[in-house]
């Protein structure tokens, strides 16, 4: 035992060992990590961006506006043309993005506590955050959690600081996370009544944060307000959002739980919290300021966490731009209870290498008595399936998927109306609102799949399956209606089994050439 405690107060020992398993985590996470349908729109939107089209104005897209600009100033990093090309660019930017937001945590944790803990707290928080697998897996693929969690922390760590212009630094950055991800709007009001709330202790700096969170939502909302074609889209966005409505104790159970097994170690960590003895007698009591920032980020959290929780679908990685927040909470409380950065280190390595993930990403499906297990991961699969693509169609420009990510990874662009992918289905919406939306309804697919506008096509399990708004499963009828007007024009080509998410068969077709037309 003498001999591990001498082991264990090796200088620098625990911060190696975290960097060495936030690696491990990171390149598993990029390489490994199942593919999800939305990195592909989320992506696209970003490449539409670039090419001076505007989300809500020229294309459907119902989150915030901010992820697609931010992304649009990278499309370079994931371009054909790149050594990253595809979607394994969109994820190193991703990646990227939610690693700098856990500095940002380091940072916040370090204003927290007492100087002599500020290295114990550092490697507490990056431990929990950057050694964590399902939390970097999410702050990795492409969606708008990274960015999200980035403009959180920064604007809470932007608001620590007594500078007027750092609080009105915080209310901008805090405006841009409500840009990116629309249900972190609740932080503005929350931190704005606080620091007004305690005037005494924080003067004027509430009406600084003020100026920059209303500068903050002007730009990244303002401006498509003022446009009519614009505001009517960005509504139409939100009723999207509330189409599905209603509340299931069941789904929000699962989500808790499987929250709760994704971050099992700060669980860990909060269990040491109350297990370990109360603050000396002699310990300082904390500063007005911290105290309040503390509780400013407990309500922010909470507000936000019950919102996310109360949606029809609440998906349990709603809430990672969040869990930032509650690290740095715990982890500030943990420290000031004397506890150790090695139990921080130690735990979040346990529970990243016996992450469920770990399985998920190496095998389809259990047969029986067989697992079914991944010959490739699914994003070294899906750039295969790009070369054929290019394979098939060698100078094509266009495609026609509603699996944007296989348009992201041959740097290929999809009929106007699909560019949200299998969520761009509207069937039973009018014909009218349809058109000033940016999606397609039955007459308006139906059109599409006519007119045959790409030689190339490419469908997987997704493609006609959702019925957007609700996203229920697509009538078998209607589906099947819809494959007959692709089959008029379309022939198939290839087929690949155990692509994408979840797994579906992947389809390709070429268009059929008009007899004469044949090598033009």
């Amino acid at each position: 035992m003498r001999r591990i405690g001498d082991i264990l107060k090796i200088p620098g020992l625990p911060w190696l060992l975290a960097a060495g398993v936030a690696l491990f985590v990171a390149c598993c996470a990029i390489w490994f990590g199942g593919l999800n349908q939305d990195e592909g729109w989320y992506l696209y939107s970003a490449q539409m961006v670039r090419a001076g089209r505007l989300p809500y104005r020229d294309f459907f897209f119902t989150q915030g506006p901010a992820l697609p600009f931010v992304y649009s100033a990278l499309t370079g990093i994931w371009s054909p043309a790149s050594p990253l090309s595809g979607l394994l660019g969109g994820r190193v930017v991703t990646f990227l993005l939610g690693l700098f937001a856990t500095a940002c945590a380091v940072g916040l944790v370090r204003r927290l506590v007492p100087e002599d803990r500020r290295g114990r707290a550092s490697l507490i928080v990056f431990s929990l955050l950057a050694c964590n697998l399902y939390h970097v897996y999410f702050t990795t693929i492409p969606k708008t959690y990274a960015l999200g969690s980035l403009f959180v922390l920064a604007g809470f760590l932007l608001v620590s600081y007594r500078s007027p212009f750092a609080a009105f630094a915080g209310g901008l950055s805090l405006a841009f996370a409500s840009g990116t991800r629309i249900s972190l709007l609740l932080i503005l009001p929350v931190v704005g009544i606080t620091l007004l709330v305690k005037f005494r202790e924080f003067r004027w700096r509430f009406l600084w944060f003020g100026l920059g969170g209303a500068l903050g939502l002007f730009l990244t909302y303002g401006l498509f307000a003022l446009d009519p074609v614009s505001r009517a889209a960005l509504l139409a966005a939100q009723r999207y959002h509330a189409a599905r409505g209603g509340f299931d104790p069941f789904f929000a159970l699962g989500s808790v739980s499987r929250l709760a097994r994704g971050y099992a170690a700060l669980g860990m960590v909060l269990f040491g919290v109350l297990m370990t003895r109360r603050p000396a007698p002699n310990e300082p009591r904390l500063p007005v300021e911290q105290s309040t920032l503390l509780w400013m980020m407990g309500l922010s959290f909470a507000a936000v966490f019950l919102l996310q929780l109360s949606a029809p679908f609440p998906y349990d990685d709603y809430q990672v731009p969040l869990m930032g927040l509650l690290t740095v909470l715990i982890a500030s409380w943990y420290c000031r209870r004397g506890g150790t950065a090695w139990f921080a280190v130690l735990a979040a390595t346990l529970v990243s290498f016996t992450s469920p993930l770990l399985q998920e990403w190496a095998t389809y499906a259990q047969d029986r008595f067989w697992s079914q297990k991944k010959e490739m991961s699914e994003l070294a699969k899906l750039r295969e399936m790009g070369r054929i693509v290019n394979a098939l169609d060698p100078d094509g420009k266009d495609i026609l998927t509603q699996d944007l990510y296989l348009a992201v990874e041959t740097g290929r662009t999809v009929p106007p109306g699909l560019e949200m992918g299998p969520f761009s289905y509207f069937p039973e919406m009018s014909t009218e609102e349809a058109r000033a939306a940016h999606v397609l309804n039955r007459e308006l697919m139906g059109e599409l799949l006519d007119s045959a506008p790409c030689r190339l096509a490419a469908c997987s399990g997704y493609t006609f399956a959702i019925a957007a708004p609700k996203c229920t499963e697509n009538a078998f009828e209607e589906q099947t209606r819809l494959f007959k007007l692709l089959k008029r024009h379309y022939e198939r080509v290839a087929i690949e089994e155990n692509f994408g998410q979840n797994a579906t068969t992947l389809m390709f077709l070429q268009r059929r050439e008009p007899s004469g037309k044949e090598g033009k």
